[in-house]
């Protein structure tokens, strides 16, 4: 068994702290300034209302969108997973077998891992515990 995997490396778009700081505007920050100018907004009567909510809103949604491409990327990428599972036909039979990207000894100290599925049959494998 080699341990080397095939599945192509790709790396995700947005690194994990770019893409929390950028999902954090998105749902917390964002938001939050956009109400804080609203209520301010009526108590100061402050200018230009609705082209500062409307510019927040705009740059919200964009963020939005770069969230949902990064974590698409990401799960394009082989960076969720630490190897593959190969499923090959020999005639009647499957062989299955377990390709670990870098140290297998890492398994052991971790509590999960995800492994992509790379099949060769034309079928989507069904493993059952």
């Amino acid at each position: 068994m080699t341990s080397e995997s095939s599945h192509a490396k790709q790396t995700p778009m947005l690194s994990n702290s770019a893409y929390n700081v950028v999902k954090k505007s998105a749902t917390i920050v964002l938001p939050a300034i956009s109400a804080l100018y609203i209520a301010l907004a009526q108590i100061w009567n402050f200018d230009h209302v609705d082209q500062v909510v409307g510019t927040v809103a705009a740059l919200n949604t964009f963020l939005g969108v770069i969230i949902q491409l990064s974590k698409k990327s990401y799960y394009a990428s082989s960076a969720p997973y630490v190897g593959e599972i190969k499923v090959q036909s020999e005639g009647e039979k499957k062989i299955f077998s377990l390709v670990v990207d870098g140290d297998p000894e890492e398994l052991e100290n971790m509590s999960s891992a995800n492994f992509k599925i790379n099949s060769d049959t034309g079928e989507t494998p069904v493993v059952k515990p």
